[in-house]
C-alpha cells in the first residue's frame, strides 16, 4: 500500500559557493513530485564523496587554476541554488510518476548517479550527476528517474552498507580500469588507496583478475590487504619507488596505474610503469581521476610519448557500466567497505570528519536522515565502528 507522503520534508541545502556556512539545514523543503517515467524515493543513506566538498568550494576549473566554478562540462554549469547534495542515493520507492509500474513502490534500490547528456549506452562526454545538476539524496526525498534507480534486494546488506558501493566511487572506478584496457594478470597501482574510489578500485581489480597494488600508509596495510592488494606501498617513503616496485611485482614494471592523487607524485608513477620497457607486453597506461595530491603538475612530454604512455582522464562511466557493476553487486562479487555514518542534520561535521580523518579511515561514510537514523544509521555511527 502507498504510503503516506508528507507535504514537507527536511533536506540540507547548499546555498552558495564557500565554507560549511553555506550547508543550511532546511525542515520546511517542499517534497517534490514524479513526473513521468520518474520514482520518488524516500530516503534511507546516501553516501559522502569528495565531489560533495569540491562542488561547494568551486574547485572544477578547466580554464583557469585559481577560478571558482562548478562542474560544467556540458558547456554550461549546472549548479544552482540552493541545491540538495549527495549522490549516491539508497531507499525506497515512495510514489512513481506516469508509466511506472506500481509494483515498483516499495522497492529497495540504489542509484545509477549520472545526469547522461545522451541516451548513448556505451559513452558519457557531457556528464553531470544529481546532487550537481539536480537535487540529490541530503534530504528524505528525491526525485530520480525510474531506470536509473536499480533494485537491490540483497538480504545481506543494509541500507548504508548498499550506499557505501555507490556508482559515484564504484562507477569512477571500473571506468578507470576499462579505459585503460586493464586485463587479468597485470599489475596495477591503485592511489588514494583507502577512500571510496581506491577501495572500489582493489575490488574490482580482483574481479576482473589484474592484481592491485596500494598506495596508502603503514597504518591501513592490513585491512587493505584484507581487501585484496598484493603489497601497500607506503605514500610518505616514495624516493626509491621505483626499487620498492621492483622488489614488489619480482622485477616486473607496473601495467598501468590507477591515480586519484596527481601532483609531483605522477612522474614517479609512470617511472614505476617505463624503467623496463622490455619487459612490457602492453603500453603503459595511467588512468587520472582525482587531484587530491595537486591539480597541477609538471611532466616531462619527452617521457610521455617516447615511452608512448597512454593517460586517460575519468570523470564518469557509462550506463553499461553502470548495470554491470549492480550485476555485481547482486551476485555478492563486491564487499561494502563502509566507515561510519552520520545524520543528515550533522553534515557540517561529517564534512569536518571528512576532509581530516585520520589514519583509521577506510572505505566510505554515509548519511541518514534524521528521521531514519535508528533504523538505518545506529549501528554504525562513529562509536560502533
Amino acid at each position: 500500500m502507498p504510503e503516506s507522503i508528507p507535504a514537507q520534508m527536511a533536506a540540507m541545502q547548499l546555498v552558495g559557493h564557500g565554507g560549511l556556512d553555506q550547508l543550511v539545514y532546511n525542515q520546511d523543503v517542499p517534497v517534490p513530485k514524479p513526473g513521468p517515467g520518474e520514482v520518488l524515493v524516500r530516503v534511507t543513506a546516501t553516501a559522502k564523496n569528495n565531489t560533495d566538498r569540491k562542488a561547494r568550494e568551486g574547485l572544477y576549473p578547466t580554464k583557469d587554476k585559481d577560478d571558482t566554478t562548478s562542474f560544467a562540462i556540458g558547456g554550461s554549469p549546472t549548479l544552482t541554488f540552493p541545491r540538495i547534495q549527495g549522490a549516491d542515493i539508497v531507499g525506497r520507492v515512495a510514489a512513481i510518476g506516469a508509466e511506472v509500474a506500481e509494483t515498483r513502490i516499495g522497492e529497495r534500490g540504489l542509484l545509477d548517479f549520472n545526469i547522461y547528456g545522451s541516451d548513448r549506452r556505451d559513452i558519457n562526454l557531457t556528464p553531470d550527476y544529481y546532487g550537481h545538476g539536480a537535487d540529490g539524496g541530503f534530504a528524505e526525498y528525491v526525485v530520480l528517474p525510474s531506470d536509473q534507480f536499480h533494485a537491490v534486494n540483497n538480504p545481506e546488506l543494509s541500507d548504508a552498507e548498499l550506499a557505501s558501493m555507490g556508482m559515484c566511487s564504484y562507477q569512477t572506478a571500473y571506468h578507470m580500469l576499462t579505459a585503460a584496457n586493464v586485463g587479468a594478470g597485470e599489475h596495477v597501482l591503485v592511489t588514494g588507496a583507502s577512500g571510496g574510489v581506491g577501495t572500489a578500485l582493489i575490488q574490482l581489480c580482483r574481479v576482473i583478475g589484474a592484481i592491485p597494488y596500494a598506495l596508502s600508509t603503514e597504518e591501513k596495510a592490513a585491512p587493505l590487504y584484507e581487501l585484496g592488494v598484493a603489497h601497500v606501498f607506503d605514500r610518505r617513503h616514495m624516493d626509491d619507488f621505483t626499487a620498492q616496485v621492483r622488489e614488489a611485482t619480482g622485477g616486473a614494471p607496473l601495467d598501468a596505474v590507477m591515480d586519484l592523487v596527481g601532483g609531483d607524485a605522477t612522474m614517479r608513477f609512470i617511472e614505476a610503469m617505463t624503467f623496463d620497457m622490455n619487459a612490457r607486453t602492453s603500453y603503459p597506461r595511467l588512468s587520472i581521476a582525482g587531484a587530491s595530491g595537486s591539480n597541477v603538475t609538471e611532466v616531462m612530454w619527452t617521457v610521455i610519448y617516447l615511452y608512448q604512455v597512454q593517460i586517460f582522464g575519468v570523470s564518469h562511466g557509462t550506463r553499461v557500466e553502470a548495470e554491470q557493476l549492480i550485476d555485481w553487486i547482486r551476485a555478492g562479487q563486491l564487499k561494502p567497505v563502509l566507515h561510519a555514518a552520520f545524520k543528515l542534520s550533522r553534515l557540517r561535521e561529517c564534512e569536518r570528519y571528512f576532509v581530516d580523518r585520520g589514519s583509521n579511515f577506510l572505505g566510505k561514510i554515509v548519511v541518514v536522515p534524521d528521521s531514519q537514523w535508528a533504523e538505518h544509521g545506529v549501528p554504525y555511527t562513529l562509536e560502533n565502528v
